[in-house]
C-alpha cells in the first residue's frame, strides 16, 4: 500500500521525496478535476447545441476595497504565512503528520503577519487599477462552463461535509467514542453522503444563474461516475478501509494471468494501521489484515470506468432531458448495491441486515427507474 505519494514515488522510481500528501487525498483531487473536465466540455457542447444558454448578470465595478474583502485578505493571508512558513522551518513534522500538523495551533506569527501585510497590499494594489471615481452597473454575459470552478468548489466543501456527516451516522458507535477526532479527521466519508449534499448545493447554485436543472444534471452524470472511479483508485492505493469481508477461497484458475491481489488482499502497510503487525517492519505504516479479503476499491474503479464508458457512449443519443441522470442513478445504485453484499459495512438490524449503502442505493435505482418513466411521459406530452 502507499499511504503518501511518496510511497507511490518510491516503489514505482526508487526515488525518496518526502511530501505531506496523502495518496487517498491526491486521488481525490484528481477525480474533482476529471469529473470538472467531463462537465465543462458537456456544457459547452450542451450551449452549441441550443440546450443551454447564457445568462446576463448586472455588475457593479469600479468600487472600492470593502472591509469584508480587507478582512477575507487579511484571514486568508496570515493562516497561509502562519501555517506556509512553519512548514518550511519544520518540514519533517509536517511530513510526518500532515494531518496533525495542519490542524494543529502551531505556527510562525511574524510569517503570518508577513503574509497577511502583502495579501492586503496585492488586493489593494489590483483594486486600485480598476477603481473608478463613480463606481458603475455593467451587464456581464455568464455562460454555465464558465460557473464549473465555483461549482467544483461549491461541490468539495459540501460534498465533504455531506460525506463526514453520513460517515458517522452510519458509524455512530465510533462518533460517540471520539467525535472531535472523527469530525478533523481526513478519513471516514460516505459517498453517498457527498453526492447528496454536493448536487443539492450546486442545483441551488446554478439556479440563480437560470442554468436549466435537467440539463446540468445530464451534463453532470458522465464526470460524477468517473469520479468515482478516480476516487477509489485512492481508495485501493493507500488502503483506508474501504476494502471487504474475508476471501479465503483460492483464486479461481480462470483467474490464474491475473495478480493475486484481484481475488484477495491484505493490505500490507495501510493507511490506517488496521490488522496486525508486519514482522521486521519500523515505521508509521506497519499493520496488515491478519485475513486477505475482497479487492472491492478495485472493483468498483472498474466498474466505475465501465459505466462512465457506457454513459459518455449514450450522451448523445439520449433526447429526453434528465433521462442521463436519472440511468446515471440506476446504474450507479446497482453497482453499489452488489458490491455491498462483499465489502465491510455497518449494517442496520432491519430486513435481515442491511446496511446504510444499501438503503440509499435501492431508493437510487427506484428514483432512477420511476424518474425515467416521469421524464419520457411528459416528454411526449410536450
Amino acid at each position: 500500500m502507499y499511504p503518501t505519494i511518496s510511497h507511490l514515488l518510491f516503489d514505482l522510481f526508487g526515488i525518496n521525496i518526502p511530501l505531506p500528501i496523502q495518496t487517498f487525498g491526491f486521488w481525490v483531487a484528481l477525480a474533482f478535476l476529471a469529473a470538472s473536465y467531463i462537465i465543462t466540455k458537456e456544457l459547452k457542447r450542451k450551449e452549441k447545441e441550443g440546450h443551454l444558454s447564457a445568462t446576463t448578470i448586472k455588475e457593479i465595478i469600479g468600487k472600492p476595497l470593502s472591509i469584508a474583502e480587507i478582512a477575507s485578505s487579511l484571514v486568508t493571508g496570515f493562516f497561509i504565512g502562519f501555517k506556509f512558513i512553519e512548514a518550511i522551518f519544520h518540514y519533517a513534522d509536517l511530513v510526518a503528520n500532515p494531518q496533525d500538523f495542519i490542524l494543529s495551533t502551531r505556527g510562525n506569527f511574524i510569517g503570518g503577519i508577513l503574509i497577511a501585510g502583502i495579501s492586503i497590499y496585492l488586493k489593494w494594489s489590483d483594486n486600485q487599477k480598476t477603481k473608478l471615481a463613480t463606481p458603475k452597473e455593467i451587464e456581464k454575459t455568464i455562460h454555465p462552463f464558465q460557473l464549473v470552478g465555483n461549482m467544483t468548489m461549491i461541490a468539495a466543501v459540501s460534498g465533504i461535509i455531506g460525506a463526514k456527516i453520513f460517515h458517522n451516522l452510519e458509524n455512530w458507535s465510533t462518533f460517540i467514542a471520539d467525535p472531535i477526532g472523527q469530525l478533523i479527521s481526513f478519513s471516514g466519508l460516505t459517498f453517498y453522503g457527498g453526492l447528496i449534499a454536493g448536487a443539492i448545493s450546486v442545483i441551488w447554485y446554478a439556479k440563480k444563474y437560470k442554468i436549466n436543472t435537467l440539463q446540468l444534471i445530464d451534463a453532470a452524470a458522465p464526470g460524477l461516475m468517473l469520479a468515482y472511479g478516480v476516487g477509489r483508485i485512492g481508495c485501493q492505493l493507500s488502503g483506508d478501509g474501504d476494502w471487504g469481508i474475508d476471501n479465503l477461497a483460492p483464486k479461481p484458475e480462470w483467474m490464474s494471468f491475473l495478480p493475486d491481489w484481484m481475488w484477495s488482499f491484505t493490505f500490507p502497510h495501510n493507511v490506517i494501521n488496521a490488522g496486525i503487525p508486519i514482522d521486521g517492519c519500523v515505521g508509521s505504516f506497519c499493520y496488515e489484515l491478519a485475513n486477505p479479503v475482497w479487492p472491492t476499491a478495485f472493483y468498483e474503479v472498474v466498474m466505475g470506468l465501465v459505466i462512465f464508458s457506457f454513459l459518455w457512449a449514450i450522451r448523445k443519443k439520449i433526447r429526453v432531458p434528465g433521462i442521463l441522470f436519472c440511468i446515471y442513478l440506476a446504474l450507479n445504485g446497482v453497482e453499489r448495491f452488489f458490491i455491498e453484499k462483499i465489502r465491510i459495512n455497518t449494517e442496520y438490524d432491519i430486513l435481515g441486515g442491511i446496511t446504510q449503502a444499501e438503503i440509499i442505493s435501492s431508493c437510487l435505482v427506484l428514483i432512477g427507474l420511476v424518474g425515467s418513466i416521469f421524464l419520457v411521459r411528459n416528454f411526449k406530452k410536450v
